[in-house]
């Protein structure tokens, strides 16, 4: 008899292994729209705002657009449920 996981086991050795790599993975997705905001000047004139505001808070950049997507799927995920309750 064989047992196959649909996912690794939690092994907390690795926690700052998938940290790493999800932390890795965000800032390039960062990167990659700072890179893209060249050609679209909606999305330019959006970073420099999200920049002016993380600069005012006294946090990096990346932790400023982490907090504005944190609360935009905060927000979504109560919409969903308040909808769903009535």
């Amino acid at each position: 008899m064989s047992i196959y996981f649909a996912y690794l086991p939690y092994d907390p050795r690795l926690k700052g292994v998938t940290m790493l790599e999800s932390h890795t993975f965000f800032s390039k997705m960062v990167d990659e729209l700072v890179e893209f905001s060249e050609y679209d000047p909606e999305l330019a004139e959006g970073i420099k705002w999200l920049d002016d505001q993380a600069q005012k808070k006294g946090i990096t950049f990346y932790d400023m657009v982490f907090e504005v997507l944190y609360k935009h799927d905060v927000n979504s995920k109560a919409k969903e449920w308040l909808s769903t309750r009535n």
